[in-house]
């Protein structure tokens, strides 16, 4: 019956957003860079591509990344307890470290397991989000199985006068939320300077069977809080011949509360730091250089309640990465790119643990072509990585895309791409004299082919792609809890999204159907990949009247297994959220939403509690609104 309401009121936004402007002005399409490494027109891409904008945050008005990108296409998150909890993403039914996350062209993510901390990244500091579906090695190296989400902060303009802005969140959960931030510019430079923190009591993250089994294997009823700090600094000068060096910072810290023997706690921080300089050597040729470092540090400690001198710090681990690249763009012809570089990165951690290596390093070579004939386009890409742990790995893709008279395109692809151990795989050491890592593991690999079918007719936008992924090399373990390469899956999805900006109207619909498939051999072939859903869909419908609007979101998403052996069901869900905001002066809006208006009680993680009702009422001074 939840389907059959989905499917209804999708259907019936996409005639709202047709019917509303037959004759609606041609919209112009956004510029991208996450799928080809350099500026494009998103329709000139070949890859499924999604964009979320600052005035679609502002709108929405999430409290965390997971709030922002649930239910987009092939999305789907698996979060143990609410806000500032360990949340995974499974981009297109593959593992959680399977797609790279970037903050300004900066990698981010742990060393020791490869897995970013969305749950730590400040919403109101970032100015856009692309995200990219589909395998990216052939760019970008290790981790781009399931796709590439790039995450940019906000910026000043040049030539922009000193510009405010502010936010002030209250909520369910005594939450707080604040962001001040101050960006301008002048003729040839930008800047921007921002500072923010988040406070909730938060809810009891974990429940626990009698028998205290299951995710945090304790019964602790209590209130699992969080609370962080960020801010974020960026600039940038352009000289009349167009040579331009920008730089950026992000950094956040915190501190998670999570059931465990007696009130533990993670003091976390995170921070992303980049640059880079670009130029014309000649006319028709560009280069880039930039750099990068990724800091990551996590201290757990027993008894919260304990603050000061008792505090006893249970385990840390820090995590460094570092980053260089140097790209060229050379204009063959009209239409013809051809972009080649080289990708250097270092990882380092230090821990408690006494891992049995703590650094390695990678080095990548990169060629990518994309060329316009007429109504044909053509990208193909190759790769090679050589990593100081591994060896060698070669990737590539190749794409086709055929534009028809009447504004619709066809696409069509194939790409392999892998990941590297990580170092909790390959390093950690043994565990009560038995062996937790294997060092000989090699990288897992995935083969993906896809055809898409999309559209830009007038005011709204569509597209519709169909892929199957197969990975092999998947990390397993044998009977001894060892990591070997052994298991297999294969993906199959289908997935659709629109678009419309018309008449008062913000019209956007997204659909997922995915088939997350263990093809190892053995009991659990055939069964569904632990955590991720075959059936995901959302409609976000918001309508501006004059100084006020309202809108709402629903998201739905299927059943999915806790478990790869397949007995631990975790039900489907629907949530509606509700949202109103009122332009009382120019720049000056308050905002109210309501999210899981109908208090929807459900499960991502098995054993964690995910938040009921929650309202929310933010004062928001942006003078771009």
């Amino acid at each position: 019956m939840k389907k059959t309401l989905l499917a209804t009121a999708l259907l019936s936004c996409i005639a709202m957003a047709h019917a509303a402007d037959q004759n609606g002005t041609q919209q112009l399409s956004p510029v991208v860079v996450t799928a080809t490494r350099s500026a494009m027109p998103v329709d000139e891409t070949l890859a499924p591509v999604t964009v979320i904008t600052r005035a679609d945050i502002e709108r929405l008005q999430p409290q965390s990344v997971q709030d922002l990108l649930s239910g987009l296409p092939g999305v789907a998150f698996g979060n143990a307890g609410g806000i500032g909890q360990q949340t995974s993403l499974f981009m297109r039914g593959t593992n959680s470290s399977h797609t790279l996350v970037l903050v300004d062209g900066v990698r981010i993510g742990t060393v020791g397991a490869g897995i970013p901390a969305f749950e730590q990244l400040p919403v109101e500091q970032i100015e856009r989000i692309e995200i990219v579906r589909g395998p990216r090695s052939s760019l970008y190296g290790s981790d781009a199985i399931g796709g590439v989400i790039q995450i940019f902060t906000r910026h000043g303009q040049a030539g922009e006068n000193p510009t405010p802005s502010l936010n002030v969140t209250a909520g369910s959960h005594r939450l707080v939320n604040g962001q001040f931030g101050l960006s301008g510019g002048t003729e040839h430079a930008w800047y921007n300077a921002s500072i923010g923190g988040q406070y909730t009591r938060g809810i009891n993250a974990c429940r626990a069977a009698a028998k205290k089994v299951g995710g945090c294997f304790t019964d602790e009823p209590d209130l699992d809080g969080y609370r962080t700090y960020n801010g974020a600094l960026s600039g940038g000068y352009r000289w009349d011949n167009g040579t331009e060096l920008s730089a950026s910072l992000l950094k956040s810290k915190g501190d998670i509360e999570y059931d465990g023997d007696s009130q533990n706690y993670t003091r976390r921080s995170q921070q992303v730091a980049g640059t880079k300089l670009s130029f014309a050597v000649l006319d028709a040729w560009k280069m880039s250089l930039s750099a990068g470092q990724n800091l990551d540090r996590a201290d757990n400690y027993l008894n919260r309640a304990d603050l000061g001198a008792n505090m006893v710090r249970e385990g840390y681990l820090y995590s460094r990465r570092n980053q260089a690249s140097w790209q060229n763009d050379v204009t063959l012809a009209p239409g013809q790119l051809l972009s080649a570089g080289v990708d250097y990165q270092q990882e380092h951690l230090r821990s408690d643990t006494d891992y049995l290596r703590t650094s390695r390093n990678n080095t990548g070579v990169f060629a990518f072509y994309q060329g316009q004939f007429d109504a044909h386009e053509l990208q193909l890409s190759a790769r090679h990585d050589h990593n100081q742990q591994f060896g060698n790995h070669n990737t590539g893709a190749a794409a086709y895309g055929y534009s028809f008279t009447n504004g619709m395109k066809l696409t069509a692809s194939y790409g392999t791409a892998f990941h590297a151990p990580t170092f909790n795989d390959l390093y950690f050491p043994p565990f009560f004299g038995f062996p937790t890592a294997n060092p000989d593991l090699k990288p897992e690999k995935s083969r993906t082919a896809e055809i898409g079918l999309s559209g830009r007719p007038g005011v709204w936008n569509w597209a519709v792609n169909a892929y199957q992924t197969k990975i092999t090399d998947l990390i397993g373990y044998d009977a001894n809890f060892v990591p070997i390469n052994v298991s297999k899956a294969r993906i199959r999805g289908l997935e659709g999204q629109l678009g419309a900006d018309v008449d008062g109207w913000h019209v956007r619909g997204y659909l997922t159907f995915q088939k997350p498939e263990n093809r190892s051999a053995g009991s659990q072939q055939g069964n569904l990949l632990a955590r991720r859903p075959e059936r995901i869909a959302r409609i976000d419908l918001d309508r501006d009247l004059g100084a006020f609007s309202i809108g709402g979101t629903v998201n739905s998403e299927g059943y999915r297994y806790d478990d790869a052996a397949n007995l631990q069901r975790l039900g489907g869900y629907a949530t509606v959220d509700l949202r109103a905001s009122w332009n009382f002066q120019p720049g000056w809006s308050l905002q109210a939403r309501v999210a899981n208006v109908f208090d929807h009680h459900y499960e991502t993680v098995r054993f964690y509690n995910q938040l009921g009702r929650t309202a929310y009422l933010t004062l928001r001074y942006s003078p771009s609104r």
